[in-house]
């Protein structure tokens, strides 16, 4: 969001008027984003059903649109079924190797690129702006019409009830049914009006299409159609995706090496031995209903481990640690790199906090002065930010709780079902564990159907907590958007954290080794009958590995169908009445409406959606080196799977500004040193290895966050800038003196 002192001084330009017409909807093309008079650009959309027993609505809708024409709006009415209000806010050597991943150049550089400078209505003549109309684009545009919206009052001026003001209140009591910018055209075919750019087509046409997979994104135009908030995290999706290649390389490589050293493997040949694990009789897996058992009975549980627990895997360990590093430090480069590109040097944190969120200028009765802008502000007395904090906190510490004990309760299914299945095993002494299935031993099915049980007790945890989640943070009103976000994000990852690893944790670090020994064995809780299980003779990473496939590859495909095929149904049904109407008819405005809402929290949620996959390349990758593959085919096809949402089956989003990805930059960070920890630990246990972290941090220490070309660029240009703007002050002052 821009400051808001941008916004008071952009609309002092305006010319207060309002635009009431009634024409013949077939005099214009219905394709337009332009008012009437084809001149004035439409820059947000409000629509509501005209209930005309609703006097109270209608009440509402006139003070407020009332205040929106003082605030400097213009508006326009459509009179249809559903009444649309349209406003407006007046003011390389080798190159040819890479040519098949190219777009065109008028694709990628939508824009020229200039010095620039914070706008300043002051000093509009250092500006070149040759038409009022189009010197802001249409991102910046509706982003400050958006702030006015969320500050504008519904109620009259002598009225007592001040908190009646914003468009959230109104969409929430019905008094509108939506409020959003509109697409500048259909995104299968550019629009017939000469004057408007088809930017959603381009986009569609040269980024959303699944058989552009393979070219680079066209990240400028995807910032100026949609804003930096959603470029940048298409640029982090795209670079995190690039880098996953080589992870992905390296994994197979080593998953590769296993299946080639199959029969090279001493220990599982020893297993597999008549002569050795033929006479090597075991104890019982369970009490009084398990027999005894031959330790060759394992021979095809020892071979599928030894593929992903080998000699490669400390390599392939070690090499993630240092990959984790090298993307983390690479992001910071390429995102200052983007942050000078995209006018964002400038853009200070503190812009952001100083404005607050409408929701808590309503809440808060309370005034004191701010230190910063020495003006007064509202605030929360100490007493009930406390109280609501603890609050909060409780319900969270409850959340986790409760994922504790469905772990728990998960486990002791693994231990009664392993009993269950262990018990298929004949009485004789020397019998051989009978399979439960076509190579499945009872380790292995116990394995398989707990995963597949904590998946589905995931999936219902997850809905039923990001509810809950976004509720204890409303309820906590935090002060800025920043703030408001980054209290969520928290809260969110800390429950998903809990709730997709713990899981995991359990195999990798806890189960087998609490077992006791035979005649002496440990039983859950101390005094139940069900033993703690063991891990398969060949050890426990074959189970880590099941966990991790089950759980990644079913998020990773149930989040693809909940973001490509719910939206796409939802849009289907809502549109079913449309499309009996001739095209003519069927208004810019109108085919926007019928499309899904872009929530404010739909980027939070495709950030965590690859922050939780993050997780799990990188905590439990020394089990499982084809985790970084899965992950790649699933970004190559989610980049393109967001891009076609976006451009095809949502409403556009208000833009917003950002110069990085927020909170998940730490999160990143702190999940990048906990990946060293647990990988280095499940390397240790085997073969005394620990030297990653000092790799680690010398590789963090020697690759410097902004490049060095990119801060002499930055100097050059605000010397530049200060250069001009001081032989200007210095022109004009002799101006006014000669003019004495």
């Amino acid at each position: 969001m821009l400051h808001s002192s941008v916004f008071v001084q952009n609309i002092e330009l305006l010319k207060l008027k309002q635009c009431i017409l009634n024409v013949d909807k077939h005099q214009q093309s219905k394709d337009s984003v332009f008012f009437r008079d084809g001149k004035r650009r439409i820059d947000f959309i409000l629509s509501y059903v005209d209930d005309r027993d609703g006097e109270r609505k209608q009440e509402r809708r006139r003070e407020y649109e009332a205040n929106l024409q003082k605030a400097g709006l213009e508006l326009e009415t459509e009179d249809q079924s559903v009444r649309f209000l349209l406003l407006f806010h007046q003011d390389i050597p080798m190159n040819w190797l890479f040519t098949p991943f190219r777009l065109p150049n008028h694709i990628m550089n939508p824009e020229p690129d200039y010095f620039t400078s914070p706008f300043n209505k002051g000093k509009i003549d250092f500006f070149l702006i040759d038409d009022k109309e189009t010197f802001f684009p249409p991102s910046v545009r509706n982003r400050i019409v958006y702030y006015i919206l969320a500050r504008c009052a519904y109620h009259k001026e002598d009225s007592d009830d001040k908190n009646k003001k914003g468009i959230k209140r109104l969409l929430n009591n019905g008094t509108y049914g939506a409020a959003f910018p509109l697409h500048d055209s259909r995104y299968w075919k550019a629009s017939r009006d000469p004057n408007s750019e088809s930017e959603r087509f381009s986009l569609y046409k040269h980024w959303a299409r699944f058989f552009s997979f393979f070219k680079e994104q066209p990240l400028n135009l995807i910032r100026k159609y949609y804003g930096e908030k959603i470029g940048i995290y298409f640029a982090w999706l795209g670079f995190y995706t690039e880098m996953l290649f080589f992870a992905a390389v390296v994994g197979l490589i080593c998953f590769l090496y296993g299946l080639f050293t199959f029969d090279d493997n001493v220990w599982s040949k020893e297993i597999c031995s008549e002569e050795i694990g033929g006479n090597i009789i075991m104890c019982p897996l369970c009490d009084k209903t398990c027999g005894y058992w031959k330790l060759n009975s394992t021979c095809n549980s020892s071979w599928q481990s030894h593929m992903f627990d080998n000699v490669g895997t400390v390599f392939f360990a070690i090499f993630m640690g240092i990959w984790v590093t090298l993307f983390l430090e690479f992001w910071k480069r390429r995102q200052a790199r983007l942050e000078y590109e995209w006018d964002l040097v400038d853009f200070e944190e503190e812009q952001q906090q100083l404005q607050l969120r409408p929701e808590y200028e309503i809440k808060c009765t309370s005034h004191r002065l701010n230190r910063v802008t020495q003006e007064m502000e509202p605030y929360f007395p100490v007493t009930s930010q406390f109280a609501r904090t603890f609050l909060s906190g409780a319900t969270v510490i409850f959340w986790i709780s409760l994922i504790i004990a469905c772990i728990i309760g998960v486990i002791a299914y693994r231990l009664a079902v392993y009993a269950a299945f262990a018990s298929i095993m004949k009485d004789s002494p020397t019998n051989n564990i009978h399979m439960v299935g076509s190579l499945i031993t009872p380790q292995l099915a116990t394995s398989v159907t707990a995963s597949c049980i904590n998946f589905v007790i995931i999936m219902i945890l997850n809905v039923m907590y990001e509810r809950v989640a976004i509720w204890i943070t409303d309820m906590e009103i935090p002060k800025t958007h920043l703030e408001y976000e980054n209290k969520l994000t928290v809260k969110m990852f800390l429950f998903q954290f809990v709730n997709y690893y713990s899981s995991c944790f359990y195999v990798a670090f806890f189960k087998g080794k609490f077992v006791g020994r035979p005649g002496d064995y440990i039983y859950m809780f101390g005094w139940s009958k069900l033993r703690n299980e063991e891990c398969d003779p060949g050890g426990c990473l074959i189970e880590l590995t099941t966990q991790l496939v089950i759980v990644m590859a079913g998020k990773q495909v149930w989040g693809n169908v909940q973001e490509a095929l719910v939206p796409w149904l939802l849009n289907w049904w809502g549109s079913r009445k449309a499309r009996s109407h001739p095209e003519s008819l069927y208004s810019r405005w109108e085919q926007d409406h019928d499309l899904q809402n872009f929530s404010h929290l739909g980027l939070f949620y495709e950030y965590l959606e690859m922050v939780i996959q993050f997780g799990f390349i990188t905590l439990f990758v020394a089990s499982f080196p084809l985790a970084p593959l899965l992950a790649l085919m699933n970004n190559i096809i989610e980049v393109r799977v967001d891009a076609w949402k976006f451009t095809t089956q949502f409403r556009r989003p208000v833009a917003a500004k950002a110069h990085s990805i927020g909170a998940w930059q730490e999160i990143l960070n702190g999940v990048a040193v906990f990946s060293v920890v647990t990988n280095v630990s499940m390397a240790v246990l085997k073969y005394s290895r620990h030297v990653v972290f000092m790799v680690k941090f010398f590789v963090a220490w020697m690759i410097p966050d902004v490049p060095a070309e990119v801060k002499a660029r930055v100097k050059r240009e605000r010397y530049l800038i200060q250069q001009y703007l001081h032989n200007y002050e210095v022109f004009i002052l002799m101006k006014h003196s000669t003019c004495t």
